[in-house]
C-alpha cells in the first residue's frame, strides 16, 4: 500500500468505455485491465484491482479455477449464483447477500449460475452480479470465506457498510476484508433519495443499475462509474430506482 500526495479529481468513466468479454455463456464488463484486456494506464483505482459487472447464463458458469493473495467481494443484483471452493464452503449468493472470499495462500472455487436447479426447469434466468478484487494488506494469509444477509438494511436508503477492514466500522460492517484502508458500501435508491459520499483519498462509485445525478458532475446511467481523487462528500441522488456500490480507500497500489 502507498500514500501519496494528491490533486483533487473526479473522473467519470461512462459504461461504453468498458472492456467487454463476451464467451456465448457470459457477458463481462471490466472497468480496469483484466484478462486478455491490459491497458497499463487502467489497471487500477486506489486499491480496487477488479470491478467486473457480469451476467451469466442459466447453467453455466466459472468452472473450478485458483486465486491467490486477494480479497474477492461479490454482490448479486439479480438471480443466484452457486459458489463452492476448495476449504469446504459451499453457498448460493443473492440479491441482499454481502459475500467474501480471501484466497490468501490460496484457494480454488467455482461459480454457477444453477438457477434451473435450485427453482426447477420453469426458472431459467441469467445471474447479474458485480465482483470486486482489493489486495490484502498481506500475502500469504489463510484462506477463508464469509457471508452476511443485509437485504433489511438496504431497506433504509442509506449507504449501508458492505465489506470492511477498517476499524471504525468494527460491529457496522456486514462482512470483514483483510485490508485496513478499504470499505464497500452500497445502496439502494428510490428516485428522489440521496446519499452523500464519503470523504476519502480514494473513492470508486458504480451504478450497477438505474439512474442517478451526482451533485457538481450530472448525470450517471448503468454501468457508469466514477473515480474520486481526494475529494468526496457530493450527494449521489436517483432519478430512477437505482443500486449503487461505493469504495472508500485511504491508501493505494504502490507501484
Amino acid at each position: 500500500m502507498a500514500t501519496i500526495e494528491l490533486d483533487p479529481n473526479v473522473d467519470i468513466r461512462r459504461a461504453e468505455q468498458r472492456f467487454t468479454t463476451d464467451f456465448g455463456w457470459l457477458d463481462s464488463k471490466h472497468s480496469f485491465s483484466f484478462g486478455h484486456h491490459h491497458d497499463p494506464a487502467n489497471t487500477h483505482h486506489g486499491l480496487l484491482l477488479v470491478n467486473n459487472d457480469d451476467v451469466v447464463d442459466p447453467g453455466t458458469g466459472f468452472e473450478t479455477h485458483p486465486h491467490r493473495d486477494m480479497e474477492i467481494v461479490t454482490w448479486v443484483l439479480q438471480g443466484s449464483l452457486v459458489h463452492q471452493d476448495s476449504t469446504g464452503h459451499n453457498g448460493v449468493i443473492y440479491p441482499g447477500l454481502a459475500q467474501r472470499m480471501s484466497a490468501g495462500t490460496g484457494i480454488l472455487h467455482s461459480e454457477k449460475n444453477d438457477s434451473w436447479r435450485l427453482e426447477g426447469e420453469q426458472h431459467r434466468d441469467p445471474v447479474h452480479f458485480v465482483q470486486m478484487w482489493v489486495l490484502p494488506d498481506e500475502s500469504g494469509i489463510t484462506p477463508g470465506y464469509e457471508q452476511l444477509e443485509i437485504d433489511d438494511a438496504l431497506l433504509s436508503g442509506g449507504l449501508v457498510p458492505v465489506a470492511s477492514g477498517m476499524d471504525r466500522h468494527d460491529g457496522e460492517a456486514a462482512i470483514r476484508i483483510r485490508n485496513r484502508y478499504a470499505a464497500l458500501h452500497a445502496a439502494r435508491l428510490r428516485p428522489g433519495q440521496s446519499v452523500e459520499l464519503p470523504e476519502a483519498p480514494f473513492l470508486h462509485l458504480f451504478v450497477p443499475r438505474g439512474s442517478v445525478t451526482l451533485e457538481g458532475a450530472g448525470a450517471l446511467a448503468t454501468g457508469d462509474a466514477v473515480r474520486f481523487t481526494a475529494t468526496g462528500g457530493q450527494r449521489v441522488t436517483a432519478t430512477e430506482p437505482a443500486e449503487i456500490l461505493v469504495w472508500e480507500m485511504h491508501a493505494t497500489v504502490a507501484a
